[in-house]
């Protein structure tokens, strides 16, 4: 993931950036250049977790926890969103083009994705104030761990707080990013295009959408099953691994 993802997401920044400086910010290359921050930061984290996996203990100061949290999850949910705001984009100037380039304003964009980070910081936020002072740090089979075992007290913030994430931060922007995917499918279908023209829309709107299901479904799942099971689910950790391919399948996309 840190091999492919690092230099793919570089590379899509740097051209987004030129073609920003060369022909003007544009809403999807906004949207774009959000993504591969928010990219970039999970992969900056990644040897964290490397270093854990590979030592099989947590041997960083116990402070480095719940801030290895709060950058791993932003990513992930950032990128949720951000996904969501390029399909969208990319389904109203289709539909409604003309309209569209009238209100297409970099500016706007900018204030949505400031709204979009604010979103998923306020909800990382009050996952913090569950750790009451432990930093998230446990025992576990005689090994130190980072967010893996969790108390009464803590579970009573965080399953429902896991809960309401998987329904504002996945699933309804899963529904949005759904039905755009499908209106431009049906749109560029009907319209006019050359059938080579046809295919690498509908590849790109496609393909967009089985990465979105794909990278975040399991672990979001795993809040929902948490939450009505009460407990915390023993495949979490394993879910989370779909989520981390998104560095280096996005850029692709």
């Amino acid at each position: 993931t840190f091999i492919l993802g690092l230099p793919s997401n570089f590379l899509v920044f740097f051209v987004y950036v030129r073609k920003a400086r060369k022909h003007g910010a544009t809403p999807n290359v906004v949207y774009a250049l959000n993504l591969c921050v928010a990219n970039l930061v999970l992969v900056a984290w990644l040897p964290v977790k490397a270093f854990e996996t590979l030592l099989n203990n947590w041997r960083l100061p116990a402070l480095v926890c719940p801030i290895f949290n709060f950058f791993l999850f932003s990513s992930v949910y950032g990128s949720c969103l951000f996904i969501t705001a390029v399909t969208v984009g990319r389904y109203l100037s289709i539909a409604f083009p003309i309209i569209y380039k009238m209100y297409r304003r970099a500016t706007i964009s900018c204030f949505i994705s400031a709204a979009l980070w604010a979103v998923v910081w306020i909800h990382l936020s009050i996952g913090l104030v569950a750790e009451g002072g432990a930093y998230f740090i446990s025992v576990k089979n005689d090994n130190v761990v980072c967010y893996d075992v969790f108390n009464d007290t803590q579970l009573a913030v965080l399953l429902p707080l896991r809960l309401e994430m998987a329904i504002v931060l996945f699933i309804f922007p899963l529904i949005i990013t759904s039905f755009c995917t499908l209106r431009c499918v049906v749109l560029v279908w009907r319209s006019n295009l050359r059938p080579l023209g046809k295919k690498r829309v509908l590849t790109v709107a496609l393909s967009t959408l089985a990465v979105f299901v794909v990278c975040y479904a399991p672990y979001n799942t795993s809040h929902i099953v948490g939450f009505i099971l009460s407990t915390n689910v023993g495949w979490r950790s394993w879910a989370i691994l779909t989520s981390l391919c998104n560095v280096f399948l996005e850029p692709a996309v």
